[in-house]
Protein backbone atom coordinates (compact mmCIF):
# COMPACT_ATOMS: atom_id res chain seq x y z
CA UNK A 1 0.00 0.00 0.00
CA UNK A 2 1.46 3.33 -1.05
CA UNK A 3 0.28 6.57 0.54
CA UNK A 4 1.48 9.81 -1.02
CA UNK A 5 0.91 13.32 0.24
CA UNK A 6 0.17 15.83 -2.48
CA UNK A 7 0.54 19.51 -1.71
CA UNK A 8 -0.98 21.73 -4.42
CA UNK A 9 0.58 25.17 -4.69
CA UNK A 10 -0.01 27.23 -7.78
CA UNK A 11 1.89 30.44 -8.29
CA UNK A 12 -0.92 32.79 -9.31
CA UNK A 13 -2.61 33.66 -6.03
CA UNK A 14 -4.39 37.01 -6.32
CA UNK A 15 -6.00 37.51 -2.90
CA UNK A 16 -2.62 37.26 -1.18
CA UNK A 17 0.21 37.56 -3.74
CA UNK A 18 2.77 34.73 -3.51
CA UNK A 19 0.67 33.29 -0.70
CA UNK A 20 2.16 29.80 -0.74
CA UNK A 21 5.68 31.07 -0.06
CA UNK A 22 4.76 34.05 2.12
CA UNK A 23 6.59 33.77 5.43
CA UNK A 24 4.79 32.60 8.56
CA UNK A 25 7.04 32.63 11.62
CA UNK A 26 10.04 32.95 9.33
CA UNK A 27 9.13 29.98 7.10
CA UNK A 28 7.24 29.77 3.80
CA UNK A 29 3.61 28.82 4.25
CA UNK A 30 4.05 25.67 2.17
CA UNK A 31 6.83 24.45 4.49
CA UNK A 32 4.27 23.64 7.19
CA UNK A 33 2.31 21.25 4.98
CA UNK A 34 5.53 19.61 3.80
CA UNK A 35 6.63 19.21 7.41
CA UNK A 36 3.30 17.60 8.34
CA UNK A 37 3.70 15.04 5.57
CA UNK A 38 7.35 14.36 6.43
CA UNK A 39 6.51 13.77 10.10
CA UNK A 40 3.58 11.46 9.36
CA UNK A 41 4.10 7.80 10.20
CA UNK A 42 1.77 6.75 7.36
CA UNK A 43 2.88 8.87 4.39
CA UNK A 44 5.75 7.51 2.29
CA UNK A 45 6.28 10.37 -0.17
CA UNK A 46 5.57 14.08 -0.27
CA UNK A 47 4.93 15.58 -3.70
CA UNK A 48 4.29 19.24 -4.44
CA UNK A 49 2.23 20.02 -7.54
CA UNK A 50 3.03 23.52 -8.78
CA UNK A 51 3.35 25.58 -11.92
CA UNK A 52 5.91 27.93 -10.31
CA UNK A 53 9.68 27.40 -10.44
CA UNK A 54 10.08 29.52 -7.29
CA UNK A 55 7.60 27.38 -5.35
CA UNK A 56 9.27 24.25 -6.71
CA UNK A 57 12.67 25.39 -5.43
CA UNK A 58 11.14 26.21 -2.03
CA UNK A 59 9.45 22.82 -1.84
CA UNK A 60 12.70 21.00 -2.61
CA UNK A 61 14.52 23.01 0.05
CA UNK A 62 12.06 21.82 2.71
CA UNK A 63 12.21 18.17 1.72
CA UNK A 64 9.40 17.60 -0.76
CA UNK A 65 9.66 16.02 -4.19
CA UNK A 66 8.75 18.00 -7.31
CA UNK A 67 8.97 15.29 -9.98
CA UNK A 68 6.87 17.27 -12.46
CA UNK A 69 5.61 20.79 -13.11
CA UNK A 70 1.88 21.34 -13.27
CA UNK A 71 0.72 22.63 -16.68
CA UNK A 72 -0.54 26.22 -16.64
CA UNK A 73 -3.97 25.14 -17.86
CA UNK A 74 -4.40 23.21 -14.60
CA UNK A 75 -3.25 26.12 -12.42
CA UNK A 76 -5.85 28.80 -13.09
CA UNK A 77 -8.08 30.56 -10.57
CA UNK A 78 -10.94 28.46 -11.88
CA UNK A 79 -9.10 25.13 -12.06
CA UNK A 80 -10.84 22.44 -9.97
CA UNK A 81 -8.87 20.15 -7.68
CA UNK A 82 -9.64 17.27 -10.03
CA UNK A 83 -7.25 18.76 -12.61
CA UNK A 84 -4.09 18.55 -10.50
CA UNK A 85 -5.10 15.19 -9.03
CA UNK A 86 -5.61 13.56 -12.42
CA UNK A 87 -2.42 15.15 -13.74
CA UNK A 88 -0.41 13.75 -10.82
CA UNK A 89 -1.92 10.28 -11.12
CA UNK A 90 -1.36 10.22 -14.89
CA UNK A 91 2.26 11.32 -14.48
CA UNK A 92 2.97 8.67 -11.85
CA UNK A 93 1.40 5.94 -14.00
CA UNK A 94 3.19 7.07 -17.17
CA UNK A 95 6.62 7.71 -15.62
CA UNK A 96 6.80 5.27 -12.70
CA UNK A 97 4.30 2.66 -13.86
CA UNK A 98 2.39 2.85 -10.60
CA UNK A 99 0.00 4.97 -8.67
CA UNK A 100 -0.64 5.32 -4.93
CA UNK A 101 -3.62 3.74 -3.29
CA UNK A 102 -4.25 6.91 -1.32
CA UNK A 103 -3.50 10.57 -1.98
CA UNK A 104 -3.36 12.69 1.17
CA UNK A 105 -4.32 16.18 0.07
CA UNK A 106 -2.65 18.78 2.30
CA UNK A 107 -3.48 22.36 1.37
CA UNK A 108 -0.78 24.93 2.19
CA UNK A 109 -3.52 27.33 3.23
CA UNK A 110 -4.27 25.29 6.36
CA UNK A 111 -0.77 25.25 7.84
CA UNK A 112 -1.14 24.50 11.56
CA UNK A 113 -2.02 20.82 11.74
CA UNK A 114 -1.41 18.14 14.34
CA UNK A 115 0.44 15.30 12.60
CA UNK A 116 -1.27 12.81 14.90
CA UNK A 117 -4.63 13.80 13.43
CA UNK A 118 -3.33 13.39 9.88
CA UNK A 119 -2.27 9.84 10.71
CA UNK A 120 -5.54 9.16 12.51
CA UNK A 121 -7.48 10.29 9.45
CA UNK A 122 -5.47 8.02 7.14
CA UNK A 123 -6.06 4.99 9.35
CA UNK A 124 -9.76 5.78 9.62
CA UNK A 125 -10.18 5.68 5.84
CA UNK A 126 -8.11 2.51 5.55
CA UNK A 127 -10.35 0.90 8.16
CA UNK A 128 -13.50 1.87 6.22
CA UNK A 129 -13.21 0.21 2.79
CA UNK A 130 -16.76 1.17 1.81
CA UNK A 131 -15.96 4.89 2.08
CA UNK A 132 -15.05 6.72 -1.12
CA UNK A 133 -12.93 9.41 0.57
CA UNK A 134 -12.31 11.35 3.77
CA UNK A 135 -12.68 15.09 4.29
CA UNK A 136 -11.78 17.07 7.37
CA UNK A 137 -14.48 19.36 8.71
CA UNK A 138 -15.14 21.67 11.61
CA UNK A 139 -18.53 22.45 13.09
CA UNK A 140 -20.08 25.76 12.08
CA UNK A 141 -20.98 28.17 14.85
CA UNK A 142 -24.39 28.65 13.25
CA UNK A 143 -26.43 26.33 11.06
CA UNK A 144 -26.86 27.38 7.39
CA UNK A 145 -30.55 27.95 8.14
CA UNK A 146 -29.50 30.97 10.18
CA UNK A 147 -27.67 32.54 7.20
CA UNK A 148 -28.97 35.04 4.65
CA UNK A 149 -28.24 36.19 1.14
CA UNK A 150 -29.11 39.55 -0.40
CA UNK A 151 -31.70 39.25 -3.16
CA UNK A 152 -32.01 41.24 -6.39
CA UNK A 153 -33.98 43.94 -4.57
CA UNK A 154 -31.29 44.42 -1.96
CA UNK A 155 -33.18 42.73 0.88
CA UNK A 156 -32.07 39.89 3.10
CA UNK A 157 -33.66 36.56 2.35
CA UNK A 158 -33.16 33.13 3.88
CA UNK A 159 -31.20 30.43 2.10
CA UNK A 160 -34.00 27.87 2.45
CA UNK A 161 -37.18 29.38 0.97
CA UNK A 162 -38.94 26.00 1.01
CA UNK A 163 -38.69 25.68 4.80
CA UNK A 164 -42.35 25.76 5.93
CA UNK A 165 -41.63 27.32 9.32
CA UNK A 166 -42.40 31.05 9.42
CA UNK A 167 -39.17 33.03 9.72
CA UNK A 168 -37.32 29.78 10.41
CA UNK A 169 -34.03 31.72 10.55
CA UNK A 170 -35.16 33.27 13.85
CA UNK A 171 -35.48 29.91 15.58
CA UNK A 172 -32.84 29.06 18.21
CA UNK A 173 -29.78 27.22 16.91
CA UNK A 174 -30.90 24.11 18.82
CA UNK A 175 -33.73 23.78 16.27
CA UNK A 176 -31.26 22.83 13.56
CA UNK A 177 -28.93 19.90 13.01
CA UNK A 178 -25.20 20.60 13.39
CA UNK A 179 -23.51 21.62 10.14
CA UNK A 180 -19.90 21.21 9.15
CA UNK A 181 -17.48 23.17 6.98
CA UNK A 182 -14.62 21.50 5.04
CA UNK A 183 -11.46 23.15 6.37
CA UNK A 184 -8.60 21.63 4.36
CA UNK A 185 -6.91 20.14 7.41
CA UNK A 186 -6.56 16.76 5.69
CA UNK A 187 -8.49 15.29 2.77
CA UNK A 188 -7.77 11.76 1.56
CA UNK A 189 -8.57 10.49 -1.91
CA UNK A 190 -8.71 6.92 -3.22
CA UNK A 191 -6.92 6.81 -6.54
CA UNK A 192 -8.87 3.84 -7.89
CA UNK A 193 -12.18 5.52 -7.13
CA UNK A 194 -11.15 8.80 -8.81
CA UNK A 195 -10.01 7.04 -11.97
CA UNK A 196 -12.98 4.69 -12.10
CA UNK A 197 -15.80 7.15 -11.38
CA UNK A 198 -14.17 10.44 -12.41
CA UNK A 199 -15.16 12.01 -9.10
CA UNK A 200 -12.88 13.33 -6.41
CA UNK A 201 -14.68 12.44 -3.18
CA UNK A 202 -17.75 10.43 -4.09
CA UNK A 203 -20.98 9.85 -2.15
CA UNK A 204 -19.49 8.14 0.90
CA UNK A 205 -17.22 10.76 2.42
CA UNK A 206 -16.03 10.22 5.96
CA UNK A 207 -16.43 13.46 7.90
CA UNK A 208 -13.30 13.73 10.01
CA UNK A 209 -13.92 16.39 12.64
CA UNK A 210 -10.91 18.48 13.63
CA UNK A 211 -10.40 21.40 15.99
CA UNK A 212 -11.25 24.77 14.51
CA UNK A 213 -8.36 25.93 12.37
CA UNK A 214 -7.39 29.09 10.53
CA UNK A 215 -7.28 28.99 6.75
CA UNK A 216 -5.35 31.60 4.80
CA UNK A 217 -7.58 33.63 2.49
CA UNK A 218 -6.50 37.19 3.32
CA UNK A 219 -3.44 39.03 4.63
CA UNK A 220 -5.21 39.38 7.98
CA UNK A 221 -5.23 35.60 8.34
CA UNK A 222 -1.43 35.66 8.42
CA UNK A 223 -1.51 38.11 11.33
CA UNK A 224 -3.82 35.80 13.27
CA UNK A 225 -1.65 32.76 12.53
CA UNK A 226 1.41 34.66 13.74
CA UNK A 227 -0.51 35.37 16.95
CA UNK A 228 -1.38 31.67 17.29
CA UNK A 229 2.26 30.66 16.86
CA UNK A 230 3.37 33.22 19.43
CA UNK A 231 0.75 32.33 22.05
CA UNK A 232 0.22 28.62 21.52
CA UNK A 233 3.23 27.32 19.63
CA UNK A 234 3.03 24.46 17.15
CA UNK A 235 4.91 21.18 16.67
CA UNK A 236 5.44 21.83 12.96
CA UNK A 237 6.95 25.22 13.77
CA UNK A 238 9.25 23.54 16.28
CA UNK A 239 10.31 20.99 13.65
CA UNK A 240 11.08 23.74 11.15
CA UNK A 241 13.09 25.72 13.70
CA UNK A 242 15.11 22.61 14.57
CA UNK A 243 15.94 21.75 10.98
CA UNK A 244 15.95 24.99 8.98
CA UNK A 245 17.13 28.56 9.48
CA UNK A 246 14.38 31.15 9.66
CA UNK A 247 14.06 33.42 6.66
CA UNK A 248 13.48 37.15 6.61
Amino acid sequence: MEIIAIVPARGGSKGVPHKNIKLLGGYPLIAYSIAAAKLSTQIQRTIVSTDSEVIAETALKYGAEVPFMRPKEFAKDTSPDMDFVLHALDWLQSNENKRPEYLVHLRPTTPLRAVELVDEAILELIDNPEATSLRSVQELGEAPEKYFRIDESGYLTGLFPDDPRPEYYNLPRQAFAPAFYPNGYVDIIKSDYVLRDNKLHGPKMIGFTTPKTTEVDTADDFYFLEYELDKCGNALFDYLKTNFAQEE
